[in-house]
């Protein structure tokens, strides 16, 4: 592989600056440019160096997980939000097949059996909720036939 230097000038480019992603190894991140500003504007970004890596994965999965346990707590607070409880479950098992196939490379193995058992604390609450709901809406058909 041939060794590429860049230089940093204060003019403005005056086209697209493309450079092979297939020769990278490392974590590919699209930056959310939600700020304007006069400099270059970056559509993807590869990062190369594992410890950096690891603190991008670890807060994206934190910010994801974050807001599952927002969601899961208002779903554990309503009372009539069986649907959402399938909905959630199905969310859980999408993240944790995303961690084990997107993020597992990048990640110890300390963190990743921390990040199950957190998720899996997660799904045992939800199916208790949804047993819970099952439950009364037995009764309550019961007490309708009577």
């Amino acid at each position: 592989m041939s060794q590429t230097h860049y230089r940093l000038s204060k003019k403005k480019p005056k086209g697209k600056i493309e450079i092979e992603k297939q020769c990278l190894d490392g974590f590919h991140v699209t930056p959310k440019n939600k700020i304007p500003y006069d400099g270059i504007m970056v559509n993807e970004m590869t990062v190369i160096q594992p410890s950096f890596i690891e603190k991008v994965v670890k807060k994206k999965i934190k910010r994801k997980l974050d807001s599952y346990m927002q969601y899961i707590l208002f779903i554990l607070e309503d009372s009539d939000n069986d649907g959402g409880i399938e909905v959630a479950l199905n969310d859980l098992e999408r993240l944790k097949a995303t961690i084990r196939n997107k993020y597992k490379k990048y990640l110890d193995q300390k963190y990743l059996e921390l990040l199950m058992k957190k998720i899996k604390l997660l799904e045992r609450e939800l199916k208790i909720k949804q047993y819970y709901f099952e439950q009364e809406t037995l009764e309550e058909e019961e007490v309708k036939k009577r």
